[in-house]
């Protein structure tokens, strides 16, 4: 027995030193531990990783560069800011556009419900209405062209007037288009205008495949297209009801509602969106009480592959996408509006969505790229083309245009081309061989006049 105990005793001694004592520790006390360098392999591809980081922290909008800073945070002399003034142009309307208006400056109206601000613009006349202190444009011969046609489109239906506005990069069909787009509006018009068509096939927005329709849904563009649709045509809509009950998942809009509760429909469930918008369109297309306008910017994009994937990864075709198929049945005439238009314009400055063959032929332009005889058509694309015409917009701004543009950005002190040094201070002081300079130096193109003309040099300084 005692010499049980003696051992026990000695196994608790020893089993006291050689078990370590566990104490609680501050984990932001310790020391922290920094994991072993990977050794990357660095063959052929290099180091990709570091490329990407790089752009990740360097990618900027390069819109908002040109977000003009509160006056009360520029409180340097060198910044003039007592001297800021503020363009004093007539309003653009209807009953200003006259054949005295032609070259002529004239500020968009700027109210809530805008079609200019609930659409939006073009991102290179975006970069411009900040620049300037108010969204404005020259009014050209071919502005009252594009208004005589449009209005005599307002009797006859959308399928007799299908155009689309062409020319050389900078010729200012954008600007041409937003001009047709403000005149309709204010000329009791209802009024769908994309500006930028591109973003509709760019794979830049959600998807969803529909087995019903066989097309993509695109129900982010979708919802956003009816809430901006809305804000600007809610009073002619107000006034037009539905013809027939229309069903939209567990309820049902009855035949005698106004458009409104169709299109706020839906607005509050963006699942059914694309529906909604495809029910709206056709309700408008049959009516004849108000003339419907389709307006779209980089039409050419329409015709064509789209960035979309399908399943298997093979690239989607733009009629594949539910809003693309939608305006390319009112483009080709497939449908119509009793009363209305169609207007496009053709980009030239995405080299990605650059015009397709089928639409070059159709409109009698060359094609942007080396084709024979033996080069493949898409039935489909040449069906969507045909009948449609072609809008030229002259490649030059007349002397009197280009005047009144160069007028309206002396008069907004937006350049520092043309002044001179009086007294130390630079003053603006704009003269004919400055404006003739600049007007040569762009063979009179409208955006290169102001972009590589104006706002690009330093030689008056």
């Amino acid at each position: 027995m005692r010499s049980s105990r003696v051992l026990a005793e000695q196994l608790s001694t020893a089993s006291r030193c050689t078990i370590p004592r566990v104490r609680q520790t501050r984990g932001y006390a310790q020391a922290k531990k920094t994991p072993a360098a990977k050794h990357q392999s660095q063959g052929f591809k290099g180091n990709k990783n570091k490329g990407d980081d790089a752009r990740k922290k360097l990618k900027v909008d390069n819109v908002g560069l040109f977000k003009p800073l509160p006056v009360n945070q520029l409180t340097d002399p060198v910044f003039k800011s007592d001297y800021r003034s503020s363009l004093t142009l007539p309003t653009y309307s209807p009953e200003a556009l006259t054949d005295a208006a032609i070259g002529l400056a004239m500020e968009f109206p700027m109210s809530e419900n805008e079609a200019i601000r609930a659409y939006g613009v073009p991102k290179n006349l975006l970069i411009e209405f900040r620049v300037l202190s108010k969204p404005c444009s020259v009014v050209r011969d071919v502005t009252l062209k594009a208004v005589d046609t449009l209005d005599a489109a307002g009797m006859t239906p959308s399928r007799d007037t299908r155009l689309i506005m062409t020319g050389p990069s900078g010729c200012g069909k954008s600007y041409l288009l937003l001009q047709t787009v403000e005149y309709a509006t204010h000329n009791n018009w209802i009024v769908l205008y994309i500006p930028r068509a591109i973003q509709l096939v760019n794979s830049s927005t959600t998807y969803v495949y529909d087995p019903r329709t066989r097309t993509y849904h695109q129900p982010e563009y979708s919802y956003q297209l009816l809430r901006r649709f809305l804000s600007v045509n809610s009073t002619a809509l107000q006034n037009i009801t539905s013809r027939e009950d229309l069903p939209l998942g567990d309820h049902t809009i009855p035949a005698g509602s106004p458009l409104t509760e169709l299109v706020e429909a839906g607005i509050h469930n963006k699942d059914l969106a694309s529906v909604v918008l495809s029910a709206l369109m056709s309700e408008l297309s049959q009516q004849s009480t108000y003339p419907v306008l389709l307006a779209v910017d980089d039409a050419q994009a329409l015709y064509g592959y789209s960035s979309y994937r399908d399943p298997h990864y093979r690239t989607l075709m733009a009629q594949h996408l539910s809003i693309p198929r939608l305006l390319l049945e009112y483009a080709s005439g497939k449908k119509s509006f009793p009363r209305g238009a169609f207007f496009g314009a053709a980009s030239t400055a995405h080299t990605s969505f650059l015009m397709p063959l089928e639409m070059c032929e159709a409109l009698g332009l060359p094609p942007s790229r080396p084709t024979s005889p033996y080069t493949p058509r898409s039935p489909d694309m040449v069906s969507y083309a045909q009948g449609l015409r072609n809008f030229p917009v002259p490649a030059q701004l007349s002397i009197n245009e280009a005047a009144a543009l160069f007028d309206v950005w002396m008069s907004d002190n937006a350049l520092h081309s043309g002044e001179v040094r009086q007294n130390g201070e630079l003053v603006a002081a704009p003269n004919d061989e400055l404006f003739m300079t600049k007007y040569c130096e762009a063979s009179g193109n409208a955006r290169a006049f102001v972009w590589k003309g104006l706002l690009s040099t330093l030689g008056s300084l």
